[in-house]
């Protein structure tokens, strides 16, 4: 799946607004997380937090993440276009070079589970991360990566947390102490470490020292499906 470059606000961005505006005007008061994915089709509450980081930063909404309900729109978002031109000018500047990176399901930061059946109601055709082009190391190419929602707390040492986004490039090899997510090819499990090679066998390593690594005797088992190059952090839900 290709990125593709966004000019202005990403339809999932619109919507958001629209929504915004429409709950606050029927309700009185904001929405929760929750609520705001519910209404675009998103699931993922940490995606939904970096699509109202993303609009914070350029001035739609005002949010204190410590509470619950606390987003302030400041900028109404006209659909039409009437009005909205001004507004959207400025807001180019930082939203013009988004990519859509592809949210491909989720990855194990615990023991290795068995991978579960794809669940076509949570990943879609359109669930994606957008991140800022500018935020990516300039050689990474945009069409080898895609994104992996963390399930477990094994690597909470290296600031990943259940629930956080981590954006992977594709990778059928690693060096020692980079971060990849591994298929166990014998155990039909999956999970997410530190790679290390040591005398012929693999081991895995947590970031959470009360976990054991885990070795992999005969490394023909193990496949390295992607490295971690970026983290998207959750730090806040309602």
């Amino acid at each position: 799946m290709m990125a593709r470059k966004r000019e202005g606000l990403s339809e999932r961005h619109k919507r958001i607004m629209e929504f915004l505006t429409q709950f606050q005007d029927e309700n009185g008061y904001p929405p929760t997380i929750r609520e705001i994915g519910d209404s675009i089709g998103v699931k993922s509450t940490s995606l939904v937090d970096y699509y109202l980081d993303q609009l914070r930063e350029v001035g739609f909404i005002d949010r204190d993440k410590r509470i619950s309900r606390s987003i302030r729109v400041l900028k109404r978002f006209d659909r039409t276009g009437i009005g909205a031109n001004a507004a959207l000018r400025p807001v180019n500047a930082v939203l013009n070079d988004l990519i859509s990176i592809p949210l491909v399901g989720r990855i194990f930061a615990s023991q290795p589970v068995p991978l579960p059946e794809v669940d076509g109601s949570y990943y879609d055709s359109e669930s994606t991360v957008e991140i800022a082009r500018s935020l990516l190391p300039s050689r990474e190419r945009a069409d080898q990566l895609f994104a992996l929602e963390v399930q477990g707390d094994s690597m909470i040492d290296a600031m990943i947390n259940e629930g956080d986004i981590v954006i992977m490039k594709r990778a059928q090899d690693a060096s020692n102490g980079e971060m990849v997510a591994v298929w166990l090819d014998d155990k039909k499990e999956t999970t997410l470490k530190y790679f290390y090679r040591e005398n012929g066998k693999i081991r895995l390593q947590p970031a959470n020292p009360t976990m054991k690594p885990i070795y992999v005797d005969n490394p023909a088992h193990l496949q390295i499906q992607g490295k971690v190059i970026m983290v998207v952090r959750q730090l806040w839900q309602a």
